[in-house]
């Protein structure tokens, strides 16, 4: 057998696998819409929504007006946590609020070597959350619109079907060029990696969530330990869903109730959200990264030089895998009001994302691994204090 028909064979079988397995992620069918058919509880728990901020002036009126527009018949209040902002990101959520009474807004402080800054500011606010000890807490992000039925859909969920956690990965921004050529892939990658259907059943063993919408059973979440197990993690929405799926089960969905503010314009913020966790997905391990690159180059690379320079079996094989890449692609193209003609073009949108991949590894060797508005995470803190260990000695 000669090598290009050995590769196009290898990529043929992945990429059935990936049709025909992976509990069908591609078909993007793992979504909140018939949430609002699910019963009403008897009686409509108490919810206390936490809020991160740091300068989010430009987002966070708009989430907290969502916020306290929410049509829940049960109690609901939100806990802003200012984490040291500096453009004013306290006073638009006062202003947002106009006199609400239910709005609370807490000053952060800095973040202490061994915390991720997100879960800090996140563990700062819990105090002020879970006062009255509600039965959820709603964690959701400061450039978040949530629709007016939201909570009461997550809630819905989480009572009729008795899960610990319900989260809902936000409809992202799809408007500049950018966005529209590499936010859906995002997404699409994410339930490759994650396949909602999987993390859904309670016997699996994948656990996934998205950092933008999260609601938690808060007797649950202090019986797995609250934050302070993962103060450590990058990606801490699916550290957290780990936690909570060992105590219960969890669900997470796609939804278009839930939306993200955060614009792409070019496609410099959207590798530098993707080089901020892709390394720590890895492990920070180099020969995870070879092996992920070279998984990647087989599956989406290979098809369509296959199909354009090999010859014989080897060029149909690579066609057909081509082929098999942009059917999967599709369905959440049309989710995000794209031609599913875009997924012809998928190869190189991995490609890119092969590209942010290497990024992240390469500023994780530099120091500057798992940026956070402006800070390193706490892998950085360790680097800092052995090498203040070994200027002491």
């Amino acid at each position: 057998m000669s090598l290009p028909l050995g590769i196009a064979l290898a990529a043929a079988l992945a990429w059935a696998v990936l049709l025909l397995g992976r509990g069908r992620f591609w078909l993007a069918r793992d979504d909140d819409r018939g949430a609002a058919r699910l019963p009403d509880p008897p009686a409509w728990p108490s919810v206390a929504a936490l809020v991160p901020a740091r300068d989010e002036a430009a987002t966070i009126g708009e989430t907290v007006r969502s916020l306290l527009a929410q049509d829940y018949p049960g109690p609901f209040r939100v806990v802003v946590v200012d984490d040291r902002s500096t453009d004013g990101t306290a006073a638009a959520a006062r202003a947002a609020a106009a006199g609400d009474p239910r709005l609370a807004v807490v000053r952060g402080a800095a973040r202490p070597p061994g915390w991720t800054g997100k879960l800090w500011a996140l563990q700062q606010g819990l105090g002020a959350a879970l006062r009255g000890r509600p039965d959820f807490l709603l964690l959701t992000d400061a450039d978040i619109r949530h629709a007016p039925d939201s909570l009461r859909c997550l809630v819905r969920r989480a009572a009729a079907e008795g899960r610990v956690m319900v989260s809902l990965m936000a409809r992202l921004r799809c408007a500049s060029a950018a966005e529209r050529w590499l936010i859906p892939a995002f997404v699409f990658f994410f339930q490759m990696l994650y396949p909602f259907r999987w993390s859904n059943d309670p016997r699996a063993r994948t656990a996934a969530a998205a950092g933008g919408c999260v609601l938690l059973r808060r007797a649950a979440f202090e019986a797995a330990g609250g934050l302070a197990p993962i103060r450590g993690e990058i990606i801490d929405d699916c550290a957290l869903a780990r936690r909570m799926k060992a105590v219960g089960p969890i669900w997470t969905g796609l939804t278009e109730r839930v939306v993200s503010l955060r614009p792409y314009g070019t496609v410099g913020p959207v590798r530098r959200m993707v080089a901020r966790t892709a390394y720590a997905q890895l492990g920070y391990r180099a020969a995870a990264l070879a092996g992920m690159l070279a998984a990647l180059a087989l599956v989406f690379l290979a098809p369509p030089l296959l199909a354009l320079l090999a010859e014989g079996p080897a060029r149909w094989l690579g066609a057909a895998a081509w082929g098999a890449m942009a059917l999967a692609y599709a369905p959440m193209l049309r989710r995000y009001g794209l031609s599913p003609l875009r997924g012809v073009a998928l190869p190189g949108i991995a490609a890119a994302y092969m590209v942010f991949t290497l990024d992240s590894a390469l500023a994780e060797w530099r120091g500057r691994g798992g940026m956070w508005k402006g800070e390193a995470g706490p892998r950085a803190d360790r680097d800092t204090a052995t090498e203040q260990s070994v200027a002491r000695q």
